[in-house]
């Protein structure tokens, strides 16, 4: 029985604690998009986030790659010998 005057403050504490982050949450803006997270993953983001010089992409395109060699950074400079 005694324990009751132990459990009964400290469970009051955790409901107020709860209330105080509920209102805070609600205060904050927490709760104003629900729907936008769950839409936004299903967009698709093809586009660039960099935009790039177009002359720079074709010239990329029209050469044609046909080893995994060309593939790593620097492989096109003959002068980068053995990847230093």
């Amino acid at each position: 029985m005694e324990v009751l005057f132990l459990f009964v403050p400290l469970s009051m504490l955790v409901v107020a604690g709860l209330v105080w982050a509920a209102f805070w949450a609600i205060r904050n803006n927490q709760y104003e998009d629900l729907e936008g997270p769950a839409h936004r993953i299903l967009m698709d983001d093809d586009d660039p986030k960099i935009p790039t010089n177009p002359s720079t992409e074709k010239a990329d395109r029209s050469e044609p790659r046909t080893d995994g060699e060309a593939d790593r950074k620097g492989s096109d400079n003959p002068s980068r010998v053995g990847g230093e």
